[in-house]
């Protein structure tokens, strides 16, 4: 499984007023490996972790952030493809956005827990994360940038050049087969999608 470190472009809910210290003192080695575990049992296989630091404070080949990195706040967004759709989780909650991104572990797990005790058969304490916002807010007008963003964030492991229509077209349908409603995609998200892909469309033949 892969887990790649990208910035945050935009908080995607109001930031938490009074923050707490978090109880349990974990490295991120560890709540990687508890990330890792619960991702896999909902069927990921690539996971994005967001921190609110610029794209040139995260190693090359994203991983981690720098040594020297520091963050504008600590909240994290962790997204996913899974098998009850694309998921999105994001919490401020802590004063360090690795307690954050245990925090949103120990929640998957928990949620995990539901279905082993045959409360849920269907995944239905998933859905309430199926429609998040992502990072750029529904009702923005879309701009090149956040077009890009929006698709590489349904489109994970797929290599494409923006400026390449049958890449674009590429990145679109692999996309689009996690946020399409008859796969059970929010069909704002969908309606996103289709609006990135027209606008990177028409800046490839312009």
């Amino acid at each position: 499984m892969r887990v790649l470190f990208r910035p945050i472009v935009e908080w995607p809910e109001e930031h938490t007023r009074s923050r707490q210290r978090a109880r349990f003192d974990t490295g991120y080695e560890a709540t990687k490996s508890l990330l890792e575990r619960e991702c896999s049992h909902l069927g990921a296989r690539e996971v994005i972790i967001q921190v609110a630091i610029p794209e040139s404070d995260i190693r090359i080949d994203g991983t981690y952030p720098k040594a020297n990195a520091r963050s504008a706040h600590p909240g994290v967004v962790v997204s996913f493809d899974s098998k009850h759709g694309p998921l999105r989780y994001a919490t401020d909650t802590f004063t360090h956005w690795n307690d954050n991104l245990r925090a949103i572990a120990l929640g998957l797990e928990a949620l995990r827990k539901v279905d082993r005790y045959g409360v849920s058969k269907g995944g239905e304490q998933y859905r309430g994360w199926n429609a998040l916002p992502a990072a750029t807010p529904m009702g923005a007008p879309l701009t090149i940038a956040t077009a890009v963003e929006f698709i590489h964030d349904h489109a994970p492991g797929v290599e494409w050049d923006y400026d390449d229509a049958e890449a674009v077209d590429r990145a679109y349908r692999v996309a689009a087969k996690c946020l399409h409603p008859d796969a059970g995609g929010n069909p704002a998200d969908f309606r996103r999608l289709t609006e990135a892909r027209e606008l990177l469309m028409g800046g490839t033949r312009s």
